[in-house]
């Protein structure tokens, strides 16, 4: 019974966590630039779309890498 309350911490701390990318998410088309960088790719054929955004991938993910390296920092 001893891991129940650190589970329960770890849910509400993912249930914040989704929040938070929610609200992103939801806020994403008022950036100009997001999904719309040099390197995204576009390709457009007839009523076909595909779309990859490279550049968007490895820039959000050197922000997230940040951001947690600096929460862990904190926690420390």
């Amino acid at each position: 019974m001893a891991q129940l309350p650190s589970l329960g911490k770890v849910l509400i701390v993912m249930g914040i966590v989704l929040l938070v990318i929610g609200i992103i998410l939801t806020q994403l088309n008022r950036l100009p630039f997001v999904g719309k960088l040099p390197g995204d790719i576009l390709i457009r054929k007839g009523n076909f779309t595909f779309y990859f955004p490279v550049v968007t991938s490895i820039l959000l993910s050197v922000v997230l890498t940040l951001i947690f390296y600096f929460i862990n920092k904190l926690k420390r």
